[in-house]
């Protein structure tokens, strides 16, 4: 399948010099496998700490497992919006509190048990019970009697309310009922997020029986693991690959394009770089910071707004930094212009506020300044400047007050975070006096500094789960577990809890207007930047639009024909690079569409510009 219809577009445009290193490696990876090559490669990054549902919290895992299980329902690729999965359809009552899934007969899991409703019972008893440790547990406290099953516990830990307290109910092998505790406008979309996939019961309960010490790591094997998604996993290789196959169970294969994906563990942006441009790979996530100028001219590499904030969190218990004054100094003495021209390059945006740039109809609450993106910059900034100083001076700090401390910026290792606090650490001190050093910390290690509030200022981000402004505001409640900055007010608390019962919707976004509004005054967290997509994706591939969430589903993956490429380029502005498009002249197109017509309902009907409609 690697043959390419079209004529040979330069694909390689990274210096030798640049790439030699990595040019090495990539050669070892691509050829210590004995594999046939996949229909379609994807780097996913770092090796996947596990395939079960109910444990995961990253981006690499969740890419396999949208793959590989389906949940209640599927999500529209480009508008993110929920189409049917494992239920056929659903109601929703009048109050906005019992959701009715009716699902479809006839799916199967790949070893060919039927998918009910009782395989969500469990699971979701599976995900909520603290036994499980999940993470993700609290996006199911939504459901009613959730959170005090998952929370209130006796001296063993148990549960100590039964599961039928919670409103999650089987009303025979194809409904389920799911009853909530206020309206949740964004509770259907949750049904697609992957914590929230089923996983099968007998699977589970074999590798309890067969492996009683090691059973948590043996159903997750290839040979053991049984899913429910258009792919299963027939081998894998830790950090190298994982093979996945079409599945012949799935209710909907015949929407399914690529017979097998493999879904390579490569960190080194350079090598994932390069196995893109050898033709190794048709999709990468990461980028090297210091070509991304280089490849913003291809057609293969277009940064979209992302559903993400990259920012600081400040340890409000410690002084001085439980003044919100001069929280405020700092936030706004902070050059993000150059942040995001000479560190990110790639069109991430300056940004002020908590809730990232991008979300249809609603508008984010920055904090007060006169920084504003364009030429007049620099202006805006000596003003928030001056204002900075004035600040520090009101809190008791400079020449006729008291000395500020030296502070320390903690991130996780990284180029990216280390040239991002050095750019902030120039900047407090330049215009401030403030000394400034570092703390730089492997992932682990940095959580556990942050949940202890072991810091001053620690670097931070946050990827929205759902297209929701509460995936972003809920965080910083009063004891949030994911606040981290000891910070709580109860003005927010209180809108954040009015928005969680409001069901008008333009009232709703009012409380979080309120309550972002709170954030941006006492600035527990220091905003910093808007993200965008960093994916190179070969321009041959359909089905991968780009989305708010920069999720991607491979179901909706396949190769376009020549004409097909053909027709989307005549479409692209004319300044962007062609590169090789390696895939078959014809295309690889699924069974329900042989001819890249798609069927009625499809959403690749809509992204296809072969399509009459």
């Amino acid at each position: 399948m690697r043959t390419s219809g079209q004529a040979a577009w330069i694909r390689t445009v990274v210096p030798i010099s640049l790439l030699a290193g990595a040019i090495a490696l990539g050669t070892r990876i691509t050829t210590t496998t004995r594999l046939e090559p996949a229909d379609f490669t994807f780097i996913n990054g770092t090796e996947v700490q596990t395939l079960d549902p109910a444990t995961v919290t990253g981006v690499p895992e969740g890419r396999v497992l949208r793959a590989i299980f389906e949940g209640l329902t599927v999500k529209d690729p480009a508008t993110l919006e929920p189409m049917p999965g494992m239920a056929e359809t659903w109601e929703i009552s009048e109050d906005g509190l019992t959701y009715t899934f009716h699902l479809r007969h006839g799916a199967r899991w790949t070893n060919g048990d039927e998918v009910t409703a009782q395989d969500f019972l469990y699971s979701w008893e599976r995900f909520l019970n603290p036994s499980t440790a999940a993470e993700y547990a609290y996006q199911l406290w939504y459901v009613k009697g959730a959170k005090a099953y998952s929370t209130e516990l006796d001296d063993q830990g148990h549960p100590l309310q039964p599961f039928d307290t919670v409103g999650i109910r089987a009303l025979d092998d194809h409904t389920l009922e799911v009853v909530l505790d206020q309206p949740t406008p964004f509770f259907i979309q949750l049904t697609g997020f992957y914590p929230l996939f089923p996983v099968n019961r007998r699977c589970i309960e074999e590798a309890q029986e067969l492996y009683p010490d090691t059973w948590q790591f043996e159903w997750l094997r290839p040979e053991n693991i049984v899913t429910n998604g258009p792919y299963r996993v027939v081998q894998r290789r830790v950090n190298d690959r994982i093979r996945l196959r079409k599945s012949d169970s799935y209710w909907d294969r015949d929407s399914v394009a690529f017979e097998t994906i493999d879904v390579l563990a490569v960190e080194q942006y350079l090598t994932n770089l390069n196995l893109y441009l050898q033709g190794d790979a048709d999709w990468i996530n990461f980028i090297p910071n210091q070509l991304i100028e280089r490849l913003l001219q291809r057609e293969d590499f277009n940064p979209t707004p992302y559903f993400g904030t990259y920012f600081y969190r400040v340890n409000t218990t410690r002084a001085p930094m439980d003044d919100p004054r001069v929280r405020r100094a700092l936030a706004l003495c902070m050059d993000r212009n150059a942040i995001t021209k000479y560190v990110t390059k790639s069109g991430q945006m300056p940004w002020f506020s908590l809730v990232p740039y991008g979300m249809a109809g609603y508008t984010p609450q920055p904090l007060p300044h006169a920084a504003q993106v364009g030429e007049n910059w620099e202006s805006g900034l000596q003003k928030d400047i001056e204002t900075a100083k004035a600040l520090l001076v009101e809190a008791g700090y400079g020449p006729d007050g008291k000395t500020f401390p030296t502070i320390e910026i903690h991130y996780n290792t990284s180029e990216t975070h280390r040239d991002v606090a050095e750019l902030v650490a120039d900047g407090w001190k330049r215009h401030l006096g403030i000394n400034v050093k570092f703390l730089n910390q492997e992932w682990k290690v940095y959580l556990d500094t942050q949940n202890t509030l072991s810091y001053d200022v620690s670097r931070a981000a946050w990827i929205g789960d759902y297209l929701d402004p509460n995936t972003f505001l809920d965080m910083f409640v009063t004891g949030g577990e994911n606040n981290k900055t000891g910070w709580g007010n109860a003005r927010y608390d209180e809108m954040i809890e009015l928005a969680k019962r409001e069901t008008d919707p333009e009232q709703r976004f009012e409380y979080f207007y309120e309550a972002e509004r709170v954030l941006t005054d006492e600035l527990p967290i220091l905003p910093i930047y808007s993200y965008t997509t960093q994916s190179i994706i070969n321009p041959r591939v359909g089905g991968f639009p780009g989305n708010l969430l920069d999720e991607q589903f491979p179901k909706w993956w396949y190769f376009r024909s020549d004409e097909e490429l053909a027709a989307a380029r005549a479409s692209q502005p004319p300044e962007w690079e062609l590169v090789d498009a390696p895939g078959p002249a014809d295309g690889l197109y699924p069974p329900n569409a042989p001819a890249g017509v798609f069927p009625v309902g499809d959403p690749r009907r809509s992204l296809s510009p072969l399509q009459l409609d």
